[in-house]
């Protein structure tokens, strides 16, 4: 039985959720979420009602998370603090600790605990790259031809070296590791759902990607039940189905326009310093080659596959954002 949680990442939207979900489970005496501001629910009105989730004030590249998991004898942990792009005040340099000091200060502290049993990561699917000799399925085992070299991909493929290093120096204590694809749904806000938002969609000129998206009651659903049960091993969790990049366009009633790659990098960084649109250089290279990943593993471990495809993801966002075809009806 699982008895204490403790949540990283609480104050952005899908560690809430998280957070929320677990501490409504009877079977779970305690939830205590950790992030360095508050969740939105503490402070204002039309947050996530995080129920009995208890939250404390932590630095994840401080050692006092330590503290918190030994004075709570915290059994299983759930680590959602990955930040995806960096905020125009603090950058990439703060963006980069958060991501890999934050988590290996975390992972030390689980590994030197003698109550945690269950360790629980959000990774990303941006591990793999995107590469023009990609493969055209990635599963969990395949090794990606142009590793991520930027940004919160290359922070997310260090972080899961640091968590296979503490699989192995600590045997006893159940690993799962979660490869989601882009996160979509009415709550979510990234850098690709203010992409999808914006009057005129910039694309890289001569290339249609397809792309894959998981929705969050999904992702939330399976953060459940890996932290409730026990399912080691490394897991891509997206919705069934892709969509090309022109046809997520057409569904959200946008106008594409074609760039040359070097006219999308320029506009990119334009756009960031702007604080627009987050137009990193994996985004770009997403936004060329795309990225598709199997999810039978994940399936055949739980017995359950994601309600949403991507396109119903996609589809679910566009109606909370009152997107629609351009002229009427979809065809």
């Amino acid at each position: 039985m699982t008895h204490t949680v403790l949540v990283t990442g609480v104050s952005r939207h899908i560690g809430a959720r998280v957070a929320s979900v677990l501490a409504a489970d009877p079977d779970i005496s305690r939830v205590i979420g950790v992030d360095t501001v508050p969740p939105p629910s503490l402070t204002r009105d039309g947050g996530i009602s995080l129920g009995r989730t208890e939250f404390v004030r932590v630095d994840l590249r401080s050692p006092d998370i330590a503290q918190v998991i030994a004075a709570a004898d915290i059994d299983t942990v759930v680590h959602m603090s990955l930040v995806s792009a960096p905020s125009r005040t603090t950058g990439r340099a703060l963006m980069k600790e958060h991501n890999v000091i934050g988590a290996m200060q975390l992972l030390g502290a689980c590994q030197r605990s003698a109550t945690v049993r269950r360790v629980v990561v959000r990774s990303t699917t941006a591990v793999y790259g995107s590469s023009p000799r990609d493969p055209a399925v990635f599963t969990e085992d395949l090794e990606p031809h142009d590793g991520p070299v930027h940004g919160y991909a290359k922070d997310a493929a260090e972080v899961e070296g640091y968590v296979r290093g503490f699989a192995r120096r600590r045997p006893d204590i159940t690993v799962s590791l979660l490869r989601f694809a882009n996160f979509m749904g009415p709550g979510v806000d990234s850098p690709l759902t203010r992409y999808f938002t914006q009057p005129v969609l910039p694309t890289v000129f001569g290339f249609d990607p397809r792309l894959q998206f998981v929705h969050e009651d999904d992702a939330v659903e399976v953060l459940r039940r890996m932290a409730t049960e026990d399912h080691p091993g490394t897991f891509n969790v997206a919705g069934a189905g892709v969509l090309l990049l022109s046809q997520c366009a057409r569904r959200a009633g946008r106008a594409s326009m074609p760039l040359l790659a070097p006219a999308f990098r320029m506009l990119g960084d334009a756009a960031r310093r702007a604080g627009l649109v987050d137009y990193s250089p994996e985004q770009v290279r997403l936004m060329s080659h795309g990225r598709v990943v199997d999810c039978s593993r994940l399936e055949a471990e739980l017995g359950w596959k994601p309600k949403f495809t991507t396109g119903a993801a996609f589809d679910d966002f566009l109606r909370s954002r009152r997107l629609r075809p351009l002229g009427g009806a979809r065809r």
